[in-house]
């Protein structure tokens, strides 16, 4: 196949639907050679801030040396994106050769009366396949949902088990209460293994710790009682923080928000649990570094200047909570312009109500997805608010008007649906006419 043919054939499989179970993503595996066994792997789930961690502990892995794959998902702009090694994502050539392969043995399994694979077993199989051909040292794999019933739940040994902040989110699929969401996300905890939480909530934590007791394995906790925080800006942040014992001072980062620290003394976390248990090689300089060059996109990403232009996935209610905090922290003097489009699927009011109220001016805009909430119906909930609101379908028009709407002195800040932001972002860096 050419890169369009296996796009093509990968996103038909959407019609597959998104099917939770381990049988299909192994069987499947089996068929190929099983190439998840031959990877060192970090596992990483959560509810908010996987990718920025995996990102953080991918650039640390690179800097020390090492040729580290990530796997993350969705995609903002290429879907290579998805299928990255050392920063570059996968070849286009190499998706296409790949891809030809998962479907002859895909076509196999449903001659014999299987299952076929959803869409995103297509894709982890694919990643699996090109991660052992290029035989990495290291793969940092972000889970796609939950966690227990995730296709990148194969893997039997992970290096480590990582997670992220828990919060209430495709409750239809993992439950509707923080303990029976953190079981899910702990599905990821293995038999003898080492597991890394960020700080959760006390009915949280205890879900992991019974079941790190009953799989005898070690559970290490975050903290953020030692962080001093020395500057916190648009432009960047400096901090110092004491994790699991060693001291790390006056850190740089580039990912802006007050949660990207709390992000990368998780990947900190990661380093020390590596090196003590691992016997993985990583210097300080290593970690400076990664830390330093670790990014992003598309979340506080800052695309342009007068006006200040940024963009944010703040898809659920524990993002949102997380930019306002960073619009609270970093930009409470100015005047903002909110770019908003939802899928219907999430919690459209909790984050309407956690972010509207610091906006003077709203758009209400579509992603391009079959699971948008129209942009009308969006305007409608946007009444309650009394706020100068904007009614635009498209992206690009979205854009525009909010450039009209906006002085230099002033900041546009689009926030919502991941699939808004990726079109976003590509207009905004010119890969798009506007």
């Amino acid at each position: 196949m050419n890169y369009q043919e296996a796009l093509d054939y990968i996103h038909g499989t959407y019609k597959f639907g998104s099917k939770l179970g381990l049988e299909n993503i192994k069987y499947l595996l089996n068929l190929l050679g099983n190439p998840h066994q031959k990877l060192k792997i970090i596992h990483v789930a959560g509810t908010n801030g996987k990718g920025s961690t995996c990102s953080y502990i991918h650039s640390i892995l690179k800097e020390a040396g090492y040729r580290v794959g990530l796997y993350t998902s969705p995609y903002l702009e290429e879907f290579t994106e998805r299928i990255r090694m050392n920063g570059i994502d996968i070849p286009k050539d190499r998706l296409g050769e790949i891809t030809s392969i998962v479907k002859e043995k895909i076509d196999g399994m449903v001659s014999e009366g299987k299952n076929h694979p959803t869409e995103f077993e297509v894709v982890t199989a694919i990643a699996f396949y090109y991660y052992a051909e290029e035989d990495v040292d290291f793969l940092v794999l972000e889970v796609g949902l939950g966690g227990r019933l995730d296709a990148t739940n194969v893997v039997e040994n992970p290096l480590l088990s990582v997670i992220t902040p828990i919060g209430l989110d495709h409750t239809e699929y993992l439950g509707d209460t923080l303990p029976k969401i953190a079981y899910e996300k702990g599905g990821i905890i293995k038999e003898n293994s080492f597991v890394l939480s960020y700080p959760q909530e006390k009915e949280v934590v205890e879900v992991f710790e019974n079941l790190c007791k009953e799989r005898n394995s070690k559970l290490f906790m975050t903290s953020f009682d030692t962080l001093e925080i020395q500057e916190s800006t648009v432009n960047g942040q400096t901090f110092s923080v004491n994790v699991l014992g060693q001291d790390y001072s006056n850190v740089k980062v580039q990912m802006v928000g007050i949660h990207q620290i709390y992000n990368a003394c998780t990947a900190l976390g990661v380093v020390e649990i590596l090196r003590r248990y691992r016997d993985v090689s990583i210097s300080k300089e290593a970690v400076f570094n990664g830390l330093y060059n670790a990014k992003w996109a598309g979340r506080f990403e800052v695309l342009g200047k007068n006006p200040w232009i940024i963009i944010d996935g703040a898809h659920n209610l524990h993002g949102a909570i997380a930019l306002r905090k960073s619009i609270e922290s970093l930009l409470k003097d100015y005047k903002i312009t909110l770019v908003v489009g939802m899928l219907q699927d999430k919690d459209v009011q909790g984050v309407l109500e956690d972010l509207i109220p610091l906006m003077s001016k709203v758009v209400a805009t579509e992603p391009n997805n079959p699971r948008a909430m129209k942009a009308s119906e969006l305007a409608e909930k946007l009444k309650v608010f009394n706020k100068e609101t904007h009614i635009c379908e498209s992206i690009q028009e979205a854009i525009k008007r909010s450039k009209d709407i906006t002085s230099e002195e002033e900041v546009i800040i689009f926030a919502g649906s991941l699939y808004m932001i990726g079109e976003v972002r590509a207009a905004l860096t010119k890969k798009l006419e506007i």
